[in-house]
């Protein structure tokens, strides 16, 4: 029998900066809930809104891996290996943090809000060299199905990390089926509605809800209206 955790969107932890509006699935920053710490090692789960010019300033991290997937209008990145980067929905942005980098973020603009995810990974090897990197994805390689946009594999499709991940995006039209096929039996499956209403397994899920899933070899969809989904399969042991 599989095993599964619900995290309802309205449970989620909220903190309200002003300029900051952030949803946290997991354990961040102000908000701690001992039952929310991860899903594996799935260390954040962050659901972004940044006022029109507003950022966050240069800040460090170490030992872990740094996915943001803009949903709505211009990130600008800026970092300490000298790059200078915006960000667009449809495109995704991968740092290794590693042995340490200083980055910051802005609104690229001054008259509409930037929404994104950011999500923290744990790494399978400490104090790597850091790392940038960002793609443009095709989002019709995304309709009606699941499109891979990270793996373990540099030569693979998407970007990569240091774990033994994978993520994927599918933008579905109402009533419609998908099945995943899961890459490793150690791990599980993290499945985020970014907007839709989506039966996985029997449960159903509306937007922002989360759903992790693991000791199972693959894993259904249904759409109940036109839903994009986000995957990320995880090692569930660090």
């Amino acid at each position: 029998m599989s095993k599964t955790i619900l995290h309802k969107a309205g449970t989620r932890g909220n903190a309200n900066h002003g300029w900051l509006q952030s949803y946290h699935t997991f354990s961040f920053a102000g908000y701690y809930n001992p039952e929310r710490m991860n899903f594996g090692v799935l260390r954040v789960l962050n659901d972004d809104t940044v006022a029109a010019g507003m950022g966050f300033g240069r800040h460090p991290h170490e030992n872990m891996e740094i996915i943001s997937i803009p949903l709505e209008g211009d990130l600008e990145h800026k970092d300490s290996m000298g790059n200078v980067a915006v960000i667009r929905s449809g495109d995704i942005q991968v740092m290794s943090a590693g042995t340490g980098i200083f980055h910051s973020e802005h609104n690229k603009n001054r008259d509409k809000e930037v929404k994104f995810l950011q999500i923290w990974i744990f790494p399978n090897q400490k104090n790597v060299k850091p790392r940038y990197d960002q793609i443009t994805l095709d989002p019709e390689k995304r309709k009606n199905r699941f499109q891979q946009i990270l793996s373990p594999d540099s030569e693979d499709e998407g970007v990569w990390i240091h774990q033994n991940a994978w993520f994927h995006l599918g933008s579905f039209e109402q009533e419609k089926e998908a099945e995943y096929e899961m890459k490793s039996k150690e791990n599980g499956l993290y499945v985020f509605v970014i907007r839709g209403t989506v039966t996985v397994n029997n449960q159903q899920l509306e937007p922002r809800d989360g759903f992790g899933i693991w000791e199972t070899d693959k894993v259904s969809f249904h759409t109940e209206s036109d839903a994009e989904i986000l995957l990320m399969e995880v090692p569930m042991k660090g």
